[in-house]
């Protein structure tokens, strides 16, 4: 399977208050994905009537000697399963892409306000689209316990991370 190269260009950027990719609590993030300069404000008309987005971003400071192609254990944690970095959601994959679901707060102008976004500050966006209940999974959502384990406090606010 051969195919071209793809170029795509960031159609904004996250603006957050944190600036290191630190693994958990990122509900105490509220953030906002500012609209490139390159786009009319109208791109975002509509978008406001959407309780949650799916936004795609580059993890453009994951340093390319830091990519992993085949399986590691999730967050170097000897105690979970060695997976390959398709069966995980960590940043240091092959196309940098990550992709999260948050809560739109409010869209003003070019800059839309979320919360829930784990993305730094400065992280370019690849592409935003609304989440409609159609296109969430029809049947149950199956996934192993170490995965449950690692996401216990990804999203749980606390007063200080447990890793970096």
């Amino acid at each position: 399977m051969k195919h071209g190269k793809i170029t795509v260009e960031p159609v904004g950027q996250v603006v957050s208050t944190r600036a290191k990719a630190i693994d958990d609590h990122w509900d105490e993030e509220t953030s906002a994905i500012i609209i490139s300069d390159t786009f009319k404000s109208e791109v975002l008309s509509g978008l406001a009537d959407f309780s949650h987005i799916e936004v795609l971003y580059y993890f453009n400071q994951v340093d390319e000697s830091r990519i992993t192609v085949g399986a590691r254990h999730p967050r170097n944690n000897p105690d979970w399963p060695k997976v390959g970095i398709f069966a995980q959601r960590g940043k240091n994959r092959p196309n940098r892409l990550g992709v999260t679901i948050c809560r739109v707060l409010a869209v003003k102008g070019n800059e839309i306000q979320v919360h829930g976004l784990d993305a730094i500050d400065g992280t370019p966006v690849i592409d935003i689209k609304p989440v409609m209940k159609e296109f969430l999974p029809r049947e149950p959502v199956k996934q192993p316990v170490w995965s449950e384990e690692i996401m216990s406090n990804y999203w749980a606010p606390t007063s200080k991370p447990d890793h970096e």
